[in-house]
């Protein structure tokens, strides 16, 4: 039976959980985990569309195959950077922004690239902001499945 390699186009159900077992993200059905026609996630093995640890986790699986793997945090989002923690003046939000805890804004930088930022604090003459990925900084458990090799 073949099993995925780089450069394979595969389909991949799974389903990611944190350390405690909460589930942060899952393609299959969230209702009873069925497959009720929610796609599973498409992806060429060796073109970065995931983590290195998901696409390593892929590679040698057969079609049907699961297994459950901890992605370090080095092999998944990395580490946090509080180099990406900003605070800026109130006064330098767009007046049509009113900045709450939890808001996900984009930021354009000079060169014209954007990128998500998340209010993390908020007072009257500040507003802090962090570009780190939400799952910067921790270990992720994945339950996978190989659906298909295209």
């Amino acid at each position: 039976m073949v099993k995925a390699k780089k450069g394979d186009k595969v389909k991949v159900h799974y389903t990611g959980r944190f350390e405690g077992g909460d589930i942060f993200d899952s393609s299959e059905c969230d209702e009873h985990g069925c497959d009720c026609g929610v796609s599973p996630l498409e992806f060429i093995i060796g073109n970065g569309e995931v983590i290195p640890g998901f696409e390593k986790a892929i590679i040698g699986m057969k079609v049907g195959e699961t297994k459950s793997v901890i992605i370090p945090v080095d092999d998944a989002y990395g580490k946090r950077n509080e180099e990406m923690v900003v605070s800026i003046d109130r006064s330098d939000v767009p007046e049509d922004i009113s900045p709450e805890v939890g808001m996900r804004l984009e930021l354009a930088q000079d060169d014209g690239n954007v990128f998500p930022v998340v209010i993390t604090e908020v007072s009257d003459t500040h507003v802090t902001l962090d570009a780190n990925h939400p799952l910067a900084g921790q270990e992720l458990t994945f339950d996978l499945r190989l659906v298909e090799i295209c």
